[in-house]
């Protein structure tokens, strides 16, 4: 687009400041503001108060977590998980290993026993995509398990005491995690009443306490567990 104003040399326009008065219509806006041309200059903003202004400025090395604003939705279980159905563990250290389904718990996971007695798999939690469901089942009506929730699988952690010079060579005496007697007492009691369904099945017993493995030739997709 050619300019308003060409210069003629440079420096020099081909019209002068009165020709581009009139060209520019600026007589024009002049006439319809009373003579005077618009003020356009924006008007300051007010300064904000002092009461709201931080007191002090976090560093840059400071993270702030960030919003989760989804809705937690239940995990749908598979068809083939009721409670009582008898599973395959497919990882962990019990892999291999079958365990009876309690219920599922509300965060999603499986809660599952061997029971103890039986093959050693105690109270847990577990996600479904590390089982196998098979067709043996297990009437589970008369054994409670409202009390075992998510929170009982939670851990305490306990603050670290400073040690001194002489006790941190004595680690050979440190006390190991052990296993309250609360815990044991609701292993023996869920395993008591769970042994009772498993052997008014015939064979159940020894079913479990067997480890599921793969033997050559055997292709796992044609198998009906």
């Amino acid at each position: 687009m050619a300019p308003r104003n060409p210069d003629l040399i440079r420096g020099i326009g081909k019209y002068s400041k009165a020709q581009m008065y009139h060209k520019r219509g600026l007589w024009a806006i002049k006439a319809k503001n009373g003579g005077v041309f618009p003020n356009h200059h924006p008007q300051p903003k007010p300064a904000a108060p002092a009461d709201n202004l931080p007191k002090f400025y976090p560093a840059d090395d400071i993270k702030k977590p960030l919003l989760n604003r989804r809705k937690h939705k239940p995990t749908k279980l598979r068809a083939s998980i009721t409670p009582g159905t008898v599973l395959i563990l497919l990882a962990g250290r019990f892999k291999g290993k079958r365990v009876v389904l309690l219920k599922q718990l509300p965060s999603g996971l499986l809660l599952i026993t061997g029971p103890f007695k039986i093959n050693g798999v105690p109270l847990r939690r577990i996600g479904q995509s590390y089982v196998i469901a098979t067709s043996t089942k297990v009437d589970i009506s008369g054994i409670n398990v409202e009390r075992f929730e998510d929170q009982y699988f939670a851990k305490q952690v306990e603050k670290k005491k400073e040690k001194g010079e002489g006790e941190f060579f004595e680690a050979e005496k440190e006390e190991k995690n052990v296993l309250p007697a609360e815990r044991k007492d609701d292993q023996k009691s869920v395993d008591t009443q769970l042994i009772k369904a498993i052997e008014s099945v015939q064979d159940l017993n020894s079913y479990l306490a067997a480890r599921f493995s793969l033997k050559a030739g055997m292709k796992p997709h044609e198998l009906v567990f």
